[in-house]
């Protein structure tokens, strides 16, 4: 029995039709947004290859044909999938026979033996990068370098201060908006032959199903392990290096990468850390603390990077783990520990008249007093949130630790982390790092110019800092921007709905609406129905319980009834947000009620759909929550987006965001969702609208006591007048117990609707 029917049962059409497209039916052959038309490198016919021993042939890995997807209604999280580019919870492994498979081709390859030089493909030239890297829509920029200046002869001394300072000037715009445009990555096997990575790191990659890189990691992967590898063009390879020497930045970078959800940021992140760990001095001590950390704004996301670290760090030296209650990331004097510990120095004081005896027994007590020393992270990566990590960093007098280990510092969804939120304890952290060769790398799918400008200010204070203490100062790397696709846009491989709900009633019946669909008119309609499993976003914590408490019954017992439901949110304990997320992945949940906390690079595969229950709190915060569907280039998402009178002013920025993406995908303005005339008719929120919102979410939908318009955005179905019952009840049995209580001579606490008064309730 299918159970999905049971939802759809006065549906004309049946909405799981085999020609209907979900991201569920499995992975895709080709998970790049961008440049399916054209080939993206040139054919075998028109690649020289040039020998470097005799005796060795080039040898390029062909992808295994993919296998056919399951039903929709079979396999809608996409676990069975053979070749995934995009991993993870628990689902994503792989067969032991396909993992022998990819390692037989990688040993006959050559790719995996130990010192044997491999031939490689004939280098790009300039203008073939050029064309790959428009291709896939990839803008490469300096946007600080800091390398030394030449010093000026005779005759430029010579020159007037203000024709010098004009072309200084010229000079700095145009290196601001220099263009690089290194060797693009067109496939995962060219990892070992190409930039000499880590053998076990290669098979690793193989065996999670990696094949075809996305953009992201097209762009990202030649900066960071070109910068990596320059030091091996010693032994004669010196492809590594030359992606990037041509440009005069054969170093090591620094990078911030704006990409869409989706789209493999984490790997495109993790693999150069991984390899860089690798290639360091074993003589480094794991007991002087962490050399790399990874940032994220939730313990989700943290811990969803630490999954993808150890897959891609397994069976070599390089640990990873999750920030937890109770570990300690530097040592602590005795002292310390016992200044933190349940008894105060005072209580071991002893007077000096005390006999030994005495002093004996104290000194017993006093080691019994002190507390245990705490677990100290031995992992080389760390991966933490702001505030976790910040507490372990504070010592008694409110200095914090510092952390000369630390090479390698990952700011994972840099926006948030550097927002008014996070940015004070994001920043402590960042300035804690006073390793002179740490490398810094901001990423996100949403990124101001703010953030930018953020960026740069932090790298000259800190830099101004470290080489006022040291003098033995190494060169300081450049800044280098890399952007995928439009900025700040959503991504185009999904559908977008904008729904007018007017009031809080017709958004209950929107979404029971979405449970329950009872028509489908055409063909269009059906491709774009939303189908379990898909998320349900609210603005406030409390909002999100009573839509769970509302939706709790309406699917049928016999497709598993109130167990296919939940809510997630920030109030809940750790095991239980765990328990949830687990039964989500695993297909046991189909509807999963939050709030922001999953609006945030969690990657759930083979998602339908997202529901804004309640509108977004700026055009970011929507481009983050549609793109928990259509990761790595699954097609057949939807994201609806309902609206009512109180969100008018600020439905505009969504509308436009919607209209970028349908444009980056090719639509028509006169074919696409949203029309010109709605554009033109919603108002233009004002810069102190978007700060307002950003903040505080829309004033009308906040649990606040005393507002007048509490009832009117209630999520309920019940009447005025059962409430009105139900409140008069309710006050009878109160007064009961103040009467009984005054006679006895006592109080009763008043009973208060609860508020969740706080600015953001998304993240912890």
């Amino acid at each position: 029995m299918n159970v999905f029917k049971l939802l759809s049962r006065s549906s004309k059409a049946a909405p799981n039709s085999p020609s209907q497209k979900l991201p569920s039916s499995g992975a895709v052959a080709n998970p790049q947004l961008f440049g399916h038309d054209e080939p993206a490198q040139p054919t075998q016919s028109t690649n020289k290859s040039r020998k470097r021993k005799r005796g060795l042939v080039a040898v390029t890995i062909q992808s295994p044909p993919s296998p056919a997807a399951l039903p929709a209604d079979l396999d809608f999280f996409g676990g069975s999938a053979g070749v995934d580019t995009e991993l993870d919870g628990d689902d994503g492994k792989l067969t032991k026979g396909k993992k022998r498979q990819r390692k037989e081709e990688l040993k006959d390859s050559g790719a995996l033996e130990n010192g044997t030089d491999v031939v490689e493909e004939e280098q790009y030239d300039v203008d073939e990068c050029k064309k790959i890297l428009h291709l896939h829509k990839l803008k490469i920029a300096v946007l600080e370098d800091f390398a030394p200046q030449v010093e000026e002869s005779r005759e430029e001394k010579k020159k007037s201060k203000k024709r010098k300072k004009e072309k200084e000037q010229k000079n700095q715009k145009k290196e601001a908006k220099r263009q690089l445009y290194p060797q693009p990555l067109t496939s995962f096997a060219h990892l070992r032959t190409r930039y000499g990575i880590s053998r076990r790191l290669a098979e690793n990659i193989m065996d999670q199903g990696y094949k075809l890189p996305t953009e992201v990691q097209l762009g990202a992967l030649p900066l960071l392990l070109a910068s990596n590898n320059h030091k091996a063009g010693q032994n004669g390879s010196t492809t590594g290096a030359e992606s990037l020497s041509g440009e005069g930045y054969a170093g090591d970078i620094d990078l911030l990468t704006v990409a869409p959800t989706g789209s493999g940021k984490t790997i495109a992140f993790l693999i150069p850390i991984i390899n860089a760990l690798l290639s360091e001095s074993k003589d480094t001590d794991s007991r002087d603390g962490p050399r790399a950390i990874v940032l994220a704004p939730t313990r989700e996301l943290a811990s969803q990077i630490v999954n993808e670290a150890r897959k891609m760090a397994k069976g070599t030296a390089i640990k990873a783990t999750l920030m937890r209650k109770g570990m300690e990331v530097v040592e602590r004097t005795e002292s310390e520990l016992i200044e933190y510990g349940p008894d105060s120095p005072d209580a071991s004081e002893h007077d000096e008249d005390a006999s030994n005896s005495d002093n004996e027994d104290k000194a017993v007590q006093k080691k019994k007093q002190t507390p245990r020393r705490a677990e100290l992270v031995k992992a080389a990566i760390l991966v933490a949130t702001p505030l976790a990590l910040l507490n372990t960093l504070k010592r008694k007098d409110g200095t914090i630790a510092n952390l000369p280990s630390v090479s390698h510092l990952v700011l994972d969804e840099a926006d948030v982390l550097l927002d008014p939120l996070f940015r004070e304890q994001t920043l402590h952290i960042w300035n804690a790092c006073t390793n002179p060769k740490l490398r810094v790398g901001l990423w996100s799918a949403t990124m101001g110019s703010n953030i930018e400008n953020l960026t740069l200010s932090t790298m000259n204070t800190r830099w101004e800092t470290l080489s006022s203490s040291k003098s033995d100062m190494p060169a300081r790397p450049p800044l280098i921007r890399l952007v995928v696709g439009l900025k700040d846009s959503a991504i185009p491989n999904i559908s977008h709905q904008l729904t007018y709900a007017a009031t809080e009633q017709g958004k209950l019946l929107g979404i029971r609406q979405l449970l329950h669909p009872t028509s489908s008119s055409s063909d269009s309609t059906a491709q774009s129905t939303l189908r379990p499993p898909f998320l349900v976003f609210t603005q406030t914590i409390s909002r999100a319980i009573a839509l769970h408490s509302e939706l709790l019954y309406d699917i049928p017992p016999e497709a598993g009834g109130s167990s296919r439901i939940a809510v997630l949110h920030a109030d809940l304990s750790s095991s239980a947000r765990d328990s949830i997320m687990t039964r989500f992945r695993r297909g046991e949940v189909w509807v999963l009620i939050t709030t922001d906390l999953l609006a945030r690079g969690v990657d759930f595969r083979g998602l339908n759909g997202v529901v804004n229950y309640d509108v977004p709190n700026s055009a970011a915060a929507y481009v983050h929550r549609v793109g928990r569907t259509g990761r790595a280039g699954r097609e057949g998402g939807v994201a609806v987006t309902f609206y009512t009178q109180d969100d008018i002013p600020y439905v505009k920025l969504i509308a436009n965001i919607i209209r970028a993406s349908e444009k980056l995908r090719g639509v028509k303005a006169e074919d696409g969702s949203i029309k010109q005339w709605l554009i033109d008719a919603l108002p233009t929120p004002t810069k102190r609208d978007r700060q307002q919102l950003k903040k505080r979410g829309v004033e009308a939908r906040r649990t606040v006591k005393g507002a007048d318009n509490k009832s009117k955005n209630r999520i309920s179905t019940k009447s005025g007048y059962e409430r009105k019952i139900e409140n008069n009840r309710r006050g009878a049995m109160l007064g009961s117990k103040r009467r009984a209580e005054a006679e006895n001579g006592g109080g009763v606490k008043e009973v208060e609707d609860g508020s969740d008064g706080s600015d953001f309730e998304g993240f912890e």
